[in-house]
């Protein structure tokens, strides 16, 4: 049997380093939200998802019901799906155990880093890179959740600056290698403004809405202008 990858520990240190304080954050939000210190643990632990964890929360905070929040979530990942088929497809075979513990663990950072690993991929390679980046997310949530009792009232709140910050994170880098990435995030917020506005849906499905609308407009259309 293989011995396990250093290399792959090493690769996943700087995405533990972008993790952590990010996962603080989170850590944060939840227990301003009036999640348990043991849900929270339960949340990273087993979702894994920055982006989708950071929106659940504020679904939960606008009193959105639990299938709007799995629908949002999923919408929100799909693109995990692309991901994990290309990871796979590079793959050494194996069980398939071991092939579902690397799905989970694939983020955008972890994929960004096995796609540019050289020849085939292996579970000696992907799972300690998972893993360290998987550390870095759960410890530092847990450090968030323990921090925020130390901080005052005030500043527990104000942290909710916290979510928009990291959707804007996400946001950027996509929109500088294309605009039409801004177009629509202003598009899907003005379609979901005006849902909320008009309020014929339930607060949760208002999202889940304006992403579907905005992304088939938006195939359709990007389509059309590069063609």
């Amino acid at each position: 049997m293989k011995r396990v990858s250093k290399a792959g520990f090493m690769a996943g240190v700087p995405i533990f380093l972008g993790y952590f304080p990010v996962a603080m954050a989170f850590g944060l939000l939840a227990k301003t939200n009036g999640i348990t210190l043991e849900e929270t643990i339960g949340f990273s632990a087993l979702v894994f998802a920055g982006a989708s964890q950071f929106m659940a929360l504020n679904l939960i905070q606008s009193g959105a019901a639990f299938m709007e929040i799995v629908i949002a979530t999923l919408l929100l990942n799909f693109r995990h799906f692309l991901m994990s088929a290309t990871v796979a497809s590079r793959m050494e075979t194996g069980s398939k155990w071991m092939r579902l513990l690397v799905a989970f663990g694939i983020t955008d950072e972890t994929f960004a880093v096995a796609a540019t690993a050289e020849g085939k991929l292996n579970y000696h390679y992907l799972l300690p890179l998972e893993f360290t980046a998987y550390s870095g997310w759960l410890s530092g949530t847990v450090c968030g959740f323990i921090m925020g009792a130390a901080l005052p009232e005030v500043l527990q709140k104000s942290m909710g600056i916290g979510l928009y910050a990291m959707f804007v994170a996400i946001l950027l880098p996509g929109v500088r290698k294309n605009m039409w990435a801004g177009v629509l995030a202003v598009a899907a917020a003005l379609v979901h403004t005006g849902l909320a506005w008009v309020k014929v849906l339930p607060s949760g499905w208002n999202i889940i809405a304006a992403i579907i609308l905005v992304t088939a407009v938006g195939a359709w259309f990007i389509k059309e202008q590069e063609a």
